[in-house]
Formats: C-alpha cells, structure tokens, sequence
C-alpha cells in the first residue's frame, strides 16, 4: 500500500505589528514592485508622476520599490540615483505620507533610508486597522514557501551577521555582489515557454500559510506584491488576498496598477493612468 506523505509543516505565523489609521484619512493607496533602477527610465518617470499626482491620505510602498539595494550609503553618493529618488520621494513626502515596507530587493534599507527619502518603515507583515476592518499587509515573499532555496537565502541574508559583512564592503564591491546575485536568481527563475523563449517564473503564496496569517492577526484581507501576478483570490472563510501589480512601463505591454482604498467604497484597482487623469485639472 502507497504510502500518503507526511503535511510539510508550516511556520508559526509571525506576530504582525499594528498601525490605525487616523480618523480624517478617508482614501489609502498600495504599489509595490517598481524595481526602479537606472536603465528603466520610463518606469522611474512613471513614479515621480504618481508621487506628483496622487491625491491619497497616505502611500504604502509594500516592497521591491528598488531593483536592488545596497545599502543606505548609496544615498549619500553625489548624482547617484538613490540620492535623486530620494530627492523625488523626500519632497512628496512633504505632501503625503509615504509608508515602506522591505521587498526581498530593497530589504537593507535602515534609519537613514526613512531620514532622506521621507518615508516610515513598517514591521513585515502589519496589521492595517481601518476601524471597520482589519487588512494585513506584506511582500509577500517570506510566504512562498515552495521556492526553498530562496527560502535558504533569505534566512541567511536577513540575520544581522550576513548583513553586517555584507555591509562592511565597500560600497561598490556590494554593488558588484549585488548585480552578480540578481543575474543568477533571474536565470533560476527563467524556463522555456516552448517556443525557444525564456519566460520568468516567480514561486506563489502557500495558501495554508496565507490562512494562518490572516487568521493569527484577526485580519480577513491580505495586501501584498512580489509574484508579479495580480489578481484577488477568494481563501475560503472569507478570507482573501489582493496581489498588486508590479511596474514595468517598457514592456511590450505596460504594466502599472495601483490600489485604492477608500473609506465606505473598499478597495480597487486602477491603472496608473486613470490616476494620474484624476489629479490633471479639467
């Protein structure tokens, strides 16, 4: 008789730290996976109009902002372009709350990333008290359980020894390392399409965990980014999670999407021109 294998075990559901939302905000809005780099340009214009143009209470950033990120002392190389993102997000945040949270890209960002680009820096995952409703937020890439060897890595690169020596090089040396651990994740994520084409492949969320989560933080909806595959998924219970949409204004096919809450309307998705057509003065 075959036998049934044994239920991998899931990790214990990290406990999600809280922010409520103040009274007079009434309109909330998510982005995540820009991967704004040097050579894409168009995406980057893209975010200093969104930054210029969003009429929202506050921004949540939920990740991968960057295409990489080195350290915060990138910020204080002269003309580089952190330090012109910086630039861009310091003076919308003049204007609107911009709120961070660490991608599995950008996950080195520290105090003087939220001093000169404006923003706060939120606990992986929180916990978004709407009053009415309680709505998690993350990356998203801690629940991708099935892609272990990343798994394997982002344990390593996450404690304070990896990072600390990492940090210690000098700062091109870590962009060196930095460019050379990019290119060696795309090519693992990278299969046949059947046509002699090379198609990306990005690992899901492990809906058992996905559960546990919502459930350990009292929350029926889960934001996040990552997987670069947008969509809403309906968990069972009523419970679900919303996938935002990642950036990329070179494609074939432009992508750029960002999502609204809005107190007593709930959430929805807008392409990215409708809201900077919103902002234009009739």
């Amino acid at each position: 008789m075959a036998q049934t294998a044994a239920p991998r075990p899931l990790p214990v559901p990290p406990i999600a730290a809280e922010w409520t939302l103040p009274a007079g905000w009434r309109t909330l809005e998510f982005i995540s996976d820009l991967h704004l780099q040097a050579s894409e340009p168009a995406t980057v214009q893209a975010f200093r109009q969104y930054l210029a143009a969003t009429r929202a209470d506050a921004v949540f950033l939920l990740g991968d902002l960057f295409e990489v990120w080195v350290g915060d002392d990138a910020l204080l190389e002269p003309g580089s372009f952190e330090a012109e993102c910086a630039t861009a997000m310091r003076a919308a945040a003049t204007r609107t709350p911009l709120f961070f949270m660490q991608g599995n890209r950008d996950f080195l960002t520290g105090a003087q990333f939220d001093a000169l680009c404006g923003t706060t820096t939120l606990t992986d995952p929180t916990v978004l008290d709407c009053g009415d409703q309680r709505i998690l937020l993350s990356h998203g890439d801690a629940l991708c359980l099935d892609d272990v060897d990343y798994q394997r890595f982002r344990a390593m690169a996450r404690s304070a020894a990896w990072q600390a020596g990492f940090l210690a090089q000098p700062l091109q040396v870590r962009r060196d390392q930095a460019r050379g651990i990019r290119q060696e994740s795309e090519s693992r994520k990278r299969e046949s399409d059947g046509h002699g084409a090379a198609m990306p492949t990005y690992a899901d969320l492990d809906a058992q965990a996905t559960r546990s989560w919502l459930h350990a933080a009292g929350a029926a909806t889960l934001i996040h980014g990552h997987t670069h595959r947008p969509a809403d998924h309906d968990l069972g219970d009523g419970l679900r999670r919303i996938v935002l949409s990642d950036w990329d204004l070179a494609a074939p096919a432009p992508r750029a999407e960002v999502l609204r809450w809005e107190r007593g309307m709930g959430l929805q998705r807008l392409p990215l021109s409708d809201v900077l057509e919103q902002a234009s003065p009739p």
